[in-house]
């Protein structure tokens, strides 16, 4: 899978899902401060990445990741 088709499908659950503005989602945006996910939205997100992508991500990880971009990669780790 290529990241713009990861960057597609993460997007479009964001905007679906958790009702986010698509002008708030850039690579550079972080996650907490400026898209507004907090924790609870992150469990769910760990849920979705699952269904979407066919694995789970540990918690760890997800610690690391800042911005929407780091998302991005941290998904295509695991599908590349």
């Amino acid at each position: 899978m290529k990241r713009e088709e990861i960057v597609e499908k993460v997007n479009h659950f964001l905007v679906e899902d958790f009702e986010i503005n698509e002008n708030q989602l850039g690579e550079d945006k972080l996650i907490t401060t400026e898209i507004g996910i907090d924790s609870l939205d992150m469990v769910d997100i760990i849920v979705r990445v699952n269904e979407e992508f066919g694995f789970k991500l540990e918690k760890a990880e997800l610690l690391q990741v800042k911005t929407l971009g780091d998302f991005y990669d941290l998904l295509l780790k695991h599908v590349g």
